[in-house]
């Protein structure tokens, strides 16, 4: 398959993780601008979206059934759809009387079929591409799954910024949605004819039984692994300052001065995330792949997790200096994206490379992400507590140290070195997805 031009890796690399970001980035991320921008506290935002982030950590007890499913891509078309329909319905739930408890009840929809799509994606880029592709591919990976939180960021939340003035929040945010869905619907109708593998559905013979023997079969196997433990816990902590920055950073530049924030509106935000936040971002995760490729996951990883430990100090410095011009915030957000794009590509890497190999390729790749995610979520939704407990300055020197355990940790997990193993296909998968 990597070898067929009509269906080479970059025709469809970046808009198969474009499409798996935006789904993920509206739950985690997205709709937390939204329920700051109509008046929800931090501690809910974080509590809220972190159990809505469960869907990720738990979508290793589903992935026995897409594993013996003989077409990822039917999966993940399906999915795409299923997103832009869930997202339309967003728009529509924002105008309700109930409009909280309607917004969550799509949202949970949402993550859970975001989370479907991303094992059946996951399966068939590992599926398609041997592990020196893999590596390559990782920055345009990282780059595109990342690009999309970066444009709703960026136009779309400029947008919203601009709608917020004229028409108010939940009118505003309604027309947003609206624009994902359509956004989404395209992706998933260019997918369809894009990406490598056929549109059967043709499946294997599926009963509970066979099910239930599969899942145990794959969550032995996964356990059996030499230094499993430790990796999980690398991979947990690896996350976890990221998981509080990621959520409580957005917040706190769109928090008022007087209460310790940087005071920007929708619409500056939009424009500090959409303008050289995203191009360093892109630059950082398209590099952090190549630097990774050439120097070997092992001898690299001390450099990614530093690439992850930027953001924290760039907050912390924001949080204590404050200040006031646009430029400046600026571009400190363009240092920090550029170190989190960088930073990034280890943990996919790690997880495809050193955690996934084996009889259940797919199935172990999920339950790794699930970890990682779970990790992630974890951090996530205490964030908001431990924010309105230490306030926003001590918050940020706090995850600054959030990041020294992992780098300790590196030194004693099994990494492959520039020679990685190409994995073998999946149990009942052949080599071409």
């Amino acid at each position: 398959m990597a070898n067929d031009r009509s269906h080479s890796p970059i025709r469809w690399v970046p808009s198969l993780y474009f499409a798996q970001g935006l789904q993920f980035f509206v739950v985690m991320l997205i709709a937390g601008l939204m329920f700051k921008s109509l008046g929800v506290g931090n501690d809910q935002i974080a509590r809220w979206t972190g159990v809505l982030g469960l869907a990720w950590a738990f979508k290793p007890l589903w992935s026995p059934f897409l594993e013996m499913a003989r077409s990822k891509k039917l999966i993940v078309v399906a999915m795409q759809f299923t997103g832009a329909a869930g997202l339309a319905l967003m728009a529509i739930a924002l105008q309700l009387p109930m409009w909280f408890a309607a917004s969550i009840a799509v949202l949970f929809v949402l993550a859970y079929a975001s989370a479907t799509h991303d094992i059946a994606c996951d399966g068939l880029y590992m599926a398609a591409l041997d592990a020196r592709q893999q590596a390559a591919y990782a920055g345009w990976q990282g780059a595109f799954f990342n690009a999309s939180k970066f444009l709703t960021l960026g136009g779309l939340l400029v947008l919203a910024g601009h709608f917020e003035k004229s028409v108010g929040a939940h009118h505003a945010w309604s027309i947003i949605f609206g624009l994902l869905a359509a956004l989404l619907a395209g992706l998933a109708a260019y997918n369809a004819w894009r990406l490598p593998g056929t549109l059967n559905t043709d499946h294997a013979e599926l009963s509970f039984a066979s099910v239930a023997r599969t899942l145990r079969e794959v969550v032995a196997d996964f356990f059996r692994k030499p230094g499993i433990w430790l990796a999980i816990l690398f991979i947990v902590l690896f996350r976890a300052a990221e998981g509080q920055v990621q959520t409580i950073g957005p917040l706190f530049m769109l928090e008022a001065r007087d209460k310790g924030g940087l005071g920007l509106t929708t619409d500056q935000i939009g424009v500090v995330y959409g303008t050289a936040g995203t191009l360093a971002f892109l630059v950082g995760s398209i590099l952090g792949g190549y630097f990774t490729s050439w120097l070997g996951l092992k001898r690299a990883m001390p450099f990614l997790i530093v690439g992850m430990w930027v953001p924290n100090l760039v907050f912390s410095w924001l949080a204590w200096v404050m200040p006031s011009e646009i430029g400046v915030i600026g571009a400190a957000v363009s240092v920090e994206m550029f170190g989190y794009g960088f930073g990034f590509v280890g943990m996919i890497l790690f997880i495809m490379q050193a955690v996934a190999p084996g009889r259940f390729q797919t199935a172990h790749y999920a339950l790794g992400s699930g970890v990682m995610q779970l990790g992630f979520i974890l951090s996530k939704t205490v964030s908001g507590d431990i924010q309105v407990a230490m306030g926003y300055r001590e918050f940020f020197v706090w995850t600054v140290a959030c990041g020294v355990p992992v780098l300790l940790l590196m030194w004693f997990v099994r990494m492959p070195g520039r020679e990685a193993p190409v994995a073998d296909a999946p149990a009942g998968e052949p080599a071409q997805a």
